[in-house]
């Protein structure tokens, strides 16, 4: 403001005691001058010494080692100076960019848990994750197998794959060797051991994982539990670089991470649940199919033998309209009972569908056998080439129109079902039409549309349920017919 004058300060003064590092570098790129901050981020005496600092626009980062084993992030910025040194203002962000990574991660972490890979797929993504945020030399991440009697490596990254990790890790224990990781599964906490490394290169009781263990340089050991609902269903093992401390907030992180695994773990275990229910239901539907028709359809057929065998003991002639009658119905039932058996075997083993006769064939069998046991009338209509599919695209085809049919049978309501399948432009086609009640445009809900989804994406495809636009519903799958394999498990 006029009349008020500046009180005299001593620029000198404030830049030593600045809160901020700032250093001087001479034209020759070394440490000329610094203040206390300066002095007191870069760890040790540094006058003389080249600067990690280059001129430059703009907020920069750097990578500063005062020890061998010590890595620190600088931020800074820089200004020239007349004689051609330069200043330079800079802060420690190594806490800061740990933070920023690991939010990274959580967010990738959580975008590989939304796109649905397999588990492996993504605890490996997970375990990339983590390697990347810290001064890590490795990551494990071991879940329970399917029998829930030991752990199984479930993602890794650093250390290449040994399928017997954890068979020699039990043999280790025989032995005498103290197992951190198990202890943190058995008792859910976190548990953190300094100088585990070389502590399990001088344990003879390590022999059986010394060379694996041994790949790699590193010194801290830390093993979170993955909990599902309280209960410990792995553990993620981190193995730190030598010089790395593991505080609280790494710790933190290590759960966090942990957490997503535990997500990951207790989603395919549900799915994994969801589809033996399933399979539990087909083989009891199979089981009910099998009672109200082929066994009924042989006792029918042993009831006309046993018609026979009366009249030949008569000692009479035997009427010849009433022998062609009834080997008319033996006839009529014998072919019945073939076609349902042939659908069934279709449907408890698709795979062998070009033994016996193809796609189209088997189809035709599972249309034949639908309609004896419901009254149902079918068409179908095969398109060039439609029929030759084989293997498992051939499998996939087959499991989806089943379903489709299936779910017919259960909600529509009709009377009439039309199939069709089709190849053009390089894509297969396959379409069940029904004139029933209609399903809804959501179609059937649950599990069977989501397998049905879940097949034909396998092959970088679709399914898509409609209704149709005069009554019932439209069930279409459309698969490129070029895939050479599948896309995913």
């Amino acid at each position: 403001m006029p009349g008020l004058k500046a009180p005299a300060v001593d620029v000198a003064v404030l830049a030593l005691d600045a809160p901020d590092g700032l250093a001087l570098v001479d034209p020759g790129g070394r440490f000329a001058w610094l203040n206390h901050a300066a002095a007191r981020l870069c760890g040790r005496e540094v006058l003389g010494a080249p600067s990690p600092f280059t001129a430059g626009e703009g907020e920069q980062s750097a990578v500063w080692t005062p020890e061998p084993e010590v890595r620190r992030e600088f931020a800074y910025r820089t200004r020239g100076l007349p004689d051609g040194s330069t200043l330079v203002s800079f802060r420690d962000v190594t806490d800061e960019r740990h933070r920023q990574r690991r939010l990274a991660a959580l967010a990738s972490t959580a975008a590989n848990l939304a796109s649905q890979g397999s588990l492996p797929e993504i605890l490996d993504a997970l375990a990339s994750e983590v390697l990347r945020t810290d001064a890590l030399a490795a990551v494990q991440i071991l879940a329970l197998d399917d029998s829930g009697a030991g752990l199984r490596i479930m993602g890794s990254a650093g250390f290449r794959h040994w399928p017997d990790f954890f068979p020699r890790l039990m043999e280790c224990r025989r032995r005498g060797a103290s197992l951190k990781m198990l202890e943190a599964f058995e008792t859910g906490e976190p548990v953190v051991v300094p100088d585990r490394g070389a502590a399990i290169q001088r344990d003879p009781a390590w022999r059986p994982l010394a060379h694996y263990m041994g790949e790699l340089d590193w010194e801290t050991f830390a093993s979170v539990p993955l909990l599902v609902r309280g209960t410990a269903v792995g553990v993620l093992n981190a193995f730190f670089l030598p010089g790395h401390s593991v505080g609280p907030q790494t710790v933190e992180f290590l759960l966090a991470m942990a957490e997503q695994a535990a997500m990951a773990v207790d989603y395919a275990g549900l799915l994994r649940r969801e589809r033996e229910d399933a399979r539990r239901e087909e083989r009891q539907r199979l089981a009910r199919d099998l009672h109200d028709s082929i066994v009924q359809q042989v006792f029918s057929i042993s009831m006309q033998a046993k018609s026979l065998e009366v009249l030949g003991q008569r000692g009479d002639s035997v009427p010849v309209a009433a022998v062609a009658r009834i080997a008319g119905e033996v006839g009529s039932l014998s072919h019945t009972v073939l076609a349902d058996l042939r659908a069934m075997v279709h449907e408890l083993r698709p795979s062998t569908s070009a033994e016996l006769g193809g796609l189209e064939e088997a189809i035709r069998a599972l249309a034949d056998s639908t309609a004896n046991r419901t009254g149902l009338k079918f068409g179908l209509t095969v398109g060039r080439g439609a029929g030759r599919l084989t293997g498992e695209l051939a499998e996939d085809v087959y499991r989806v129109v089943a379903e489709a049919i299936h779910n017919v049978v259960k909600h529509a309501g009709a009377e009439q079902v039309s199939i069709r399948l089709a190849v053009r432009d390089g894509r297969f086609t396959a379409t069940v039409t029904d004139d029933g009640c209609g399903i809804g445009a959501a179609g059937p809900g649950g599990y069977g549309l989501r397998t049905m989804r879940e097949r034909a994406e396998r092959w970088g495809g679709t399914v898509t349920v409609r209704r149709h636009r005069r009554s019932g519903t439209v069930v279409r799958l459309v698969v490129p017919v070029d895939s050479p394999a599948p896309s995913g498990s």
